[in-house]
This record gives structure tokens, C-alpha cells and sequence, in this order.
């Protein structure tokens, strides 16, 4: 963490803590990306330096590797039982799925490439080029640009990796949403749960908001904000519990005056903890130690299980993203619109938020049926 901003910065470090300059190089070409996270920058220094541990512990050069050494390092990491999260052992081993070891070692093949454009780089072009191969875009998603003469029609893909079955993306129907709300014996955890499913923005941006982003009122001008209505802010700054906005773009969200009613809840019962009094972040722990501090990740992630475990289905904070999303573009609303509420740089983004419901697909098939019986 940088003394000077407060910034967090990720590093790999070998056996005598002496920085790994390859990997050094690769996390900050990360950071320079409009559109990338300290969570990204995290999650990708762990993998290289999983990559890197295995290579030495196999006694092989990391910059060289064969195509056979990439390829047993894909299969050890579904066959190594993961170490345990705790002091005692697990009784039952965890594994890693085959979608996860594919994630990793495409982390691994991306700081290989990477590696190879570099000056005097221990890494061969030849051995970044067998990395990946092209295949022929057949179906392309809704929107995609093919170029004018079919240029981006191929796309590179990794040549050693487990062929799995991808799982759809779930999401809450209105119905489940306000059953969560009802779930939620605290005001804090009603506020929560409805400011993801009104905004639909990431766990991370909520978990960032701050008391002067919350812009509640019909006129926020004494507040020197222009908006009308009631509405709050996402934007990418550094905090104290990690969260962070995934795009630097600032933005705004609209959001209803049931928001205000339950953020004045919400206030009354922070107000009773007064360890949050000097605590600019929204969320803060108020009914366990440390009381008064920023809300985490993995404490909002347990609130969730219990929300879920009450309700009865499962409810994860980014299926609210995907719920919002989907009701947006149900309503008709336009995709720039949506990609501005959702925080998305392009169009592709948002195909994977876009979900049939039970009776859309009962109506598409009714329709196809009257057609049949009129020919």
C-alpha cells in the first residue's frame, strides 16, 4: 500500500522476497488499462505467482516451459487439493474446477505473451505464438462488429485448456428480490440489498459509497450537484475496506424516493453505534467487531448466504446487477442508456446480461404454435 495515496499495489516475490521484474512489468501494464481493478491486479498476481511456484517446485525455467509442461500444470491444478482456508484440515479435500484451472492458466499464458513483446525478454515469440491459435468466430454474439472486411471474424484461443460446459448466468426475479427484502431484519441490509437491485451496480460500488454520494433528496444543488432528482454517485476512488469502482468513468444513477425512506432507517440505526460516526462509507459493521468500520467483501458475502438460506434460493450480490440489467433492457430501454446506469464500455458487455424469463419463452413457442396451425 503506497504511503504517499493510500493506493494498493501488487507484487510477486520469490523465496528471498526479490521482486519478480517480469511480473512487476505485467501487473503495471494492468493498472494502465482504462478499465481495470486492484480486485483484477489481485487475483492475477496470485495466479502468475502460482504459475511461477510450480515451475520451481517442477524444475523447470517459467520463461520456457514446453507445451507438455504447460499441459501437466493445467492438470495439477484440478489434481492438487487445495490448501486449507483454516487451522484445521478440511475433512474432505477441496479441488479446483476445471473452469477455474482454465482461468489460471490463461492468466499464465497471457504473462507469457506479454513477456514476449518485451526487450531482451527470456520469453520466445516462438513459444508465445503456440500459446494460442486462431478459430473462426461462427456465432457472434448480438452486435458484434465483424469489421468491413471480416477482420475481427477470428479470435485467439488457447491452445491447452479443459473443455467444460459454461454455465448460464443467474439472476433475481422481482418477486425473489422483494422476498430478500422481507429476509432482512436489519435496515442496513434492506438499504443494501435494494440500492443493488434499483442500480444494478457492482458489489464493489456499493461497498465504495460514500455519505456524500448519496444524493437523496429532489434538489441536490445545496450540495453543489446540478441532477435533479433524487439519485447517487459511483466513483472510482480508493478505500480503506478495498472496494473500488471497476471503471474510472464517474457516473450517476437515478434511483426512487423509497431509497431515501430507507436510507433514514438505515441512518437511525447507525446512528445508535458510535464508533460509525466519523466513518465516511455508507456500509459499516454494526453488529460485529470492528464496529463502526467500512463493510468487506467477504462479511457482505456471508450476509447474502443467510438472506439466501432464509429465503430459500440462492442469492448472490451480482445477480442483482444481472436482474437490473435485464429489467432495463425488458422496458425497452436503449443500450446507450444502459450501458451509462450499468458502467459498461461496450455493447458486448451486456449480452450476458440478458435473460429470458419462464413466460417469455412460453409466449415465443405459443407464437411459433398459433403459426403452425395456420398453415
Amino acid at each position: 500500500m503506497s504511503p504517499v495515496d493510500g493506493s494498493v499495489l501488487w507484487v510477486v516475490v520469490d523465496a528471498d522476497y526479490e521482486l519478480h521484474p517480469y511480473t512487476s512489468a505485467y501487473l503495471a501494464s494492468l493498472r494502465a488499462q482504462e478499465d481495470a481493478s486492484v480486485n483484477t491486479e489481485r487475483t492475477y498476481a496470485g495466479r502468475i505467482a502460482l504459475y511461477l511456484s510450480y515451475c520451481v517446485d517442477h524444475g523447470f525455467d517459467w520463461a520456457a516451459p514446453s507445451m507438455r509442461k504447460l499441459a501437466g500444470f493445467l492438470h495439477w491444478l484440478v489434481d492438487e487439493p487445495l490448501p486449507a482456508k483454516g487451522p484445521r484440515a478440511p475433512v474432505k479435500p477441496r479441488y479446483r474446477s476445471k473452469g477455474t484451472a482454465n482461468a489460471i492458466a490463461g492468466t499464465a499464458f497471457r504473462f507469457l505473451r506479454y513477456c514476449a513483446l518485451l526487450d531482451e525478454s527470456p520469453v520466445s515469440a516462438e513459444l508465445a505464438a503456440k500459446l494460442y491459435e486462431p478459430k473462426e468466430l461462427r456465432h457472434a454474439p448480438p452486435g458484434y462488429d465483424r469489421g468491413e472486411d471480416g477482420q475481427f471474424s477470428t479470435v485467439d484461443v488457447k491452445t491447452i485448456k479443459f473443455k467444460i460446459v459454461v454455465p448460464g448466468y443467474e439472476y433475481l426475479t422481482d418477486d425473489e428480490i422483494r422476498q430478500l427484502l422481507d429476509c432482512a431484519t436489519h435496515a442496513r441490509d434492506r438499504l443494501l440489498v435494494a440500492i443493488l437491485a434499483v442500480t444494478g451496480m457492482r458489489i464493489g460500488e456499493a461497498l465504495g459509497l460514500r455519505r456524500e454520494d448519496m444524493h437523496l433528496l429532489a434538489s441536490s444543488k445545496v450540495l453543489g450537484c446540478d441532477v435533479a432528482g433524487p439519485h447517487v454517485h459511483v466513483r472510482r476512488r480508493q478505500n480503506a475496506n478495498g472496494a473500488l469502482a471497476k471503471t474510472r468513468k464517474s457516473r450517476w444513477i437515478p434511483v426512487g424516493e423509497d431509497i431515501g425512506g430507507l436510507y433514514a432507517d438505515y441512518q437511525w440505526e447507525r446512528d445508535r453505534v458510535l464508533e460509525a460516526a466519523d466513518c465516511d462509507i455508507v456500509f459499516v459493521n454494526l453488529f460485529a467487531a470492528p464496529f463502526g468500520q467500512p463493510m468487506k467483501y467477504p462479511s457482505t458475502y456471508e450476509l447474502f448466504q443467510r438472506l439466501a438460506k432464509k429465503a430459500g434460493f440462492a442469492a448472490r450480490p451480482h445477480m442483482f446487477r444481472h436482474s437490473a440489467i435485464t429489467r432495463w433492457r425488458r422496458e425497452g430501454r436503449p443500450d446507450h442508456v444502459i450501458m451509462d446506469l450499468a458502467g459498461h464500455v461496450s455493447r458486448q458487455s451486456m449480452d450476458q446480461y440478458t435473460h429470458a424469463s419462464d413466460q417469455e419463452k412460453r409466449d415465443a413457442v405459443n407464437q411459433v404454435a398459433a403459426l403452425g396451425k395456420s398453415l
